[in-house]
Parts: C-alpha cells; structure tokens; sequence
C-alpha cells in the first residue's frame, strides 16, 4: 500500500499508511485452517529435493514450483493447481477442477509449458503427491527435459513459494466473498491471475515490482 501511494506521489511512510488504514477500517485478512491435499500415500517413485529451500533464480525458466489447493464453492469443492516461475513468481500455468487428479495437474503444467518452452534442465519442483509422481506427469517432465524436484514428507516449508501465492489469492480473493458455483470462482481465479496478480500485485522480494515489471527489467 505505502510502495503504491508513493508512486503516485504521495510523500507517506509505513506508519501513516497503517494509521489511516485502522482509522478507516481496513485490515489484514487472516489465513485460516489449513486442508490437506497432498495424497502421499501412493507406490510411485519420489524425486531428491533438488530445489532445497532455495526459491531463488537469476533469469526465467530456471526453477518451476507447482501445487495444489482447495476453493469452498456452494456446489462443493474446487481445486486449483498452479505453477510459479520462481524468478518472478508469475503464474506461468494454471487450472481448476472439482475433482483432485492426476489431469488437474497436468492442464497446469501443459499451460505453463506452452506459455514459455523452457529450456532443459529447468528444476521442476513439487510435492510428493500421487498427483505429481504419476508416470503420466513424470512422462511429461521427462519429454520435456525437467528435473524433478520433490519436498519431504509432509514439509510445507519445502514449497513455501507456491504456498505463500496460495495464501495471497486467498487472502485477497477467495475469502472475500461467496462462490455459489464453482464457473463462478474459476473466472474470478482467472481474472485475479491475469488481472491482478502478474502484472500488477507488487512483491518485496521483487523489490516492490509485479511479476510482468521484474521479467522486464531483468529482459
């Protein structure tokens, strides 16, 4: 908030900009409880954790994370698989379902590999969900030249990328409002990626620039 009215023109420090924010009712939204999605329970094969916490990359196509996560609509649950590039935390691939399955996955990966052919050799980093290991999603990777990176066993902190991008979009979307269908949350979802969230969300660690801004001043 403060990075934006600055450059606007607005002479303000962080301090001011809470007060008027708790003057005028505006608050941080809370993150809530946490729903299990990783099915690890499964006979596929797991990948090293290549990525080992390091969520850093000096140009594009260097690190992919992906996951998946949940959305509470009135015709049931929706489920959202994303990937991030990991250089600019852009939501280079993206897809939604009501069902939690190998295909869910897969859409996103296929989008984010149409969307920037990476160069082999790119980390590709997940869970170690039923999902992910897959032959068929491995199949993909390995057309396509990926490493396949894997967090441990129930550590969240091994993808905490994908999992602070999933807090954000829900934080500033999901929970805001009421989703009587599950068409209804998708096209939120999709306007909020493409809208919002790649070209004009700001981040610190991009030194206060959008996802789109970082890539450009990098290209």
């Amino acid at each position: 908030m403060t990075e934006k009215l600055k450059e606007i023109g607005l002479d303000v420090g962080h301090r001011r900009v809470g007060r008027l924010m708790r003057q005028n009712g505006i608050s941080v939204v809370r993150t809530r409880k946490h729903k299990v999605t990783t099915d690890s329970s499964h006979k596929f094969n797991i990948a090293p954790n290549l990525l080992d916490r390091n969520f850093t990359a000096d140009q594009p196509n260097q690190k992919w994370a992906g996951d998946i996560t949940y959305i509470w609509t009135r015709e049931g649950w929706s489920y959202l698989a994303v990937i991030l590039d990991l250089h600019s935390r852009r939501v280079i691939g993206w897809a939604v379902s009501n069902r939690m399955k190998r295909d869910l996955a897969i859409r996103a990966l296929n989008m984010a590999i149409a969307f920037r052919a990476p160069p082999k050799g790119c980390i590709h980093h997940t869970d170690r969900g039923s999902q992910y290991c897959s032959h068929d999603y491995q199949k993909i990777l390995r057309q396509h030249g990926f490493e396949a990176s894997m967090s441990g066993k129930g550590n969240c902190y091994d993808n905490a990328a994908v999992e602070t991008f999933f807090k954000t979009i829900k934080a500033e979307l999901i929970w805001r409002d009421t989703w009587d269908t599950r068409r209804q949350a998708e096209m939120a979802i999709f306007e909020y990626i493409n809208g919002f969230y790649n070209p004009r969300r700001r981040h610190s660690a991009l030194g206060w620039k959008s996802p789109v801004a970082f890539e450009r001043k990098v290209a």
